[in-house]
């Protein structure tokens, strides 16, 4: 049980085994659960209240057929990754941060991707006054007409160094990106993506299915994610251009392959609700940050050399850029973000996490029973909690 929700993650030799899994869920005669296709495995996510079955008894089911179909579990690697900002007065900034996502409301204060996909955002009352010095900032791709309502609604123009930044009503600032369209179903949001809307499990699986073979076939590991709603293809950040992978085709043949076996199934792209959420770090010692952090998450660096980038080897949490912090910007430097993050793990991978974090040049600022407040190298904060 993470975040509300149980969860479990098969290791899969490639997308189209694991899509395998997918259509053996459904001739279960089972509503999906929520589904992260990987070359390498698969992650499912059932959602309280949502499906008819008892949620255990699905997650039974869901084990014997993985099993059957010779696929192991391996719940270590399972995490939720959520974005904490404290605001002096929480109303305005989390209207802000609901309209520059898109996200839903949940509950009062927290916002939640509607697919699923990217992190929940939550806003909370901070405890004491202090000024703005957050050396964490949020990047947001959307769609171009996205962007441009979004901007209208906060009644902002853009600023800063490329004319993209908002920033909510305290100072905390986002890079809220126009995606422009590479064809008529995709949209280039940091990497490539496009959004089929299905009208039930039995379609959305047959265009997983068909979209892992295409994808294999062509030597691209693509991201595949399927919801009650549709099913969403990514390629991932920047891994749609050429010369990434040593693919067969080129992507955007590829891509034309994917919107004719659509096509077959009747299905039309809607990718105006598509987006994509990654964090940036400013650090003085950029390594040593970045080393904390490729511990604690379990991430790896990305190989080309003109990128800081770190990222979840399984493409299931956001991507993490380190940028270049002046060292004589000592203001800056000593105060506590008000932007910080969370990390729920299994119960049993909590010591595990703290002991690598600490390890790997973090310190412990506070400890509960289910919860430990972590501090990178340079004061980052990071909270490990296992409440379910």
């Amino acid at each position: 049980m993470l975040e509300g929700g149980a969860y479990a993650w098969f290791e899969a030799p490639s997308l189209a085994a694991g899509a395998k899994l997918v259509a053996r869920i459904v001739e279960l005669g089972e509503a999906l659960p929520d589904v992260d296709l990987r070359a390498g495995g698969v992650r499912l996510r059932i959602r309280p209240g949502v499906l008819e079955r008892d949620e255990v008894e699905l997650a039974r089911l869901i084990s014997e057929v993985a099993r059957e179909l010779g696929l192991v579990a391996d719940p270590s690697v399972l995490q939720g990754f959520r974005v904490v900002i404290d605001a002096r007065d929480v109303p305005p900034v989390l209207g802000f941060w609901r309209t520059a996502l898109g996200y839903d409301l949940v509950g009062d204060t927290e916002l939640a991707d509607p697919a699923g996909r990217d992190p929940v955002f939550a806003i909370q009352q901070l405890d004491e006054p202090r000024p703005l010095r957050n050396r964490i900032h949020v990047d947001i791709g959307r769609p171009a007409e996205a962007v441009e309502a979004a901007r209208t609604a906060v009644g902002q123009e853009p600023y800063g160094a490329y004319q993209l930044t908002l920033a909510d009503a305290e100072g905390n600032e986002a890079d809220v990106v126009p995606g422009e369209a590479l064809t008529e179903d995709w949209r280039a949001l940091f990497g490539a993506m496009t959004f089929y809307p299905t009208s039930s499990p039995i379609q959305a699986s047959r265009l997983a299915t068909a979209v892992a073979q295409l994808a294999e076939d062509a030597g691209w590991p693509l991201l595949v994610d399927i919801r009650p709603t549709g099913v969403t293809i990514d390629s991932g950040k920047d891994r749609w251009e050429d010369g990434v992978y040593e693919a067969v085709i080129p992507f955007a043949e590829l891509a034309g392959r994917i919107q004719a076996a659509a096509r077959e199934l009747g299905l039309r792209a809607d990718p105006a609700n598509l987006r994509f959420v990654q964090l940036g770090f400013d650090a003085v010692d950029t390594a040593e940050v970045q080393a904390f952090w490729l511990t604690v998450l379990g991430y790896e660096r990305d190989p080309r050399q003109d990128l800081t980038d770190i990222y979840d080897p399984r493409r299931l949490g956001p991507v993490i850029m380190f940028q270049s912090l002046d060292a004589a910007d000592e203001e800056r430097r000593k105060q506590r973000n008000r932007i910080h993050c969370s990390l729920a793990v299994p119960s049993d991978q909590a010591q595990v996490r703290i002991d690598a974090a600490v390890a790997a040049g973090g310190s412990i600022l506070d400890r509960t029973p289910s919860n430990c407040t972590l501090a990178d190298p340079e004061g980052n904060e990071l909270t490990i909690t296992t409440q379910a």
